[in-house]
């Protein structure tokens, strides 16, 4: 038992992974696809997509949403594990990007399970919000997009999700930056006030994870 989190050096990640991970071949082929572009960094790490599968495992999930797709690795981890006759809702601006998910999901044979939505979220999430009969559908929703945005992402992703239903939020550590007092950028700021708001909304259960780039896991009451 320890009253603080380790730190998790290179070393102790390797090892980490060497215990832990149990990565689906094509899973990989993605992530060392992707490693080699520009922007790779934007990409959720192994053993983030694992706790992934394994939230949607333990939620029983069957309809889920996801903010931020980039070149699918996260919305592959989840249709993995997914009922056949499950559902992704998945959002996202590039189609240079998704172009790369595609061709994993049909490899993958799991395209039937995600809705590829192109455009800006925020307007996808509107359309599916005015809909009441989309509100308390979701069992999961995944947020890793634009930052400026998390907030409305946010609230929208609550609407959708029903009662029991988990919202996990990443890059909520953002590298760090958002306990330096020297980072006033837009960015990092609505990672600060999201945090707070979470934090401070008694509408969910919530813990705040350090895997990764931090992710904020929010159940609705």
């Amino acid at each position: 038992m320890s009253n603080s989190t380790i730190q998790v050096t290179e070393p102790l990640y390797d090892y980490l992974l060497a215990v832990s991970l149990r990565e689906p071949e094509l899973l990989t082929k993605l992530r060392e696809e992707t490693a080699t572009m520009p922007g790779a960094g934007m990409q959720i790490s192994p053993d983030q997509g694992q706790f992934l599968r394994l939230l949607i495992k333990m939620l029983g999930a069957k309809r889920t949403l996801e903010v931020g797709v980039f070149t699918g690795y996260s919305a592959l981890s989840v249709a993995l594990v997914l009922p056949d006759d499950g559902q992704i809702i998945a959002c996202d601006v590039s189609e240079e990007y998704t172009s790369i998910a595609r061709r994993y999901w049909h490899a993958a044979g799991i395209q039937h399970k995600i809705d590829l939505r192109l455009g800006p979220a925020v307007e996808t999430l509107a359309d599916l919000t005015a809909d009441e009969a989309n509100h308390g559908t979701f069992d999961f929703a995944f947020i890793d997009a634009d930052k400026s945005n998390y907030a409305t992402y946010y609230e929208e992703a609550f609407k959708l999700l029903r009662r029991g239903g988990m919202m996990a939020i990443d890059n909520v550590l953002w590298g760090g930056g958002v306990i330096d007092t020297e980072r006033h950028d837009e960015d990092t700021k609505a990672i600060r006030a999201l945090n707070r708001t979470v934090h401070k909304d008694d509408r969910v259960d919530i813990s705040l994870v350090p895997i990764g780039d931090g992710i904020m896991l929010a159940r609705k009451r």
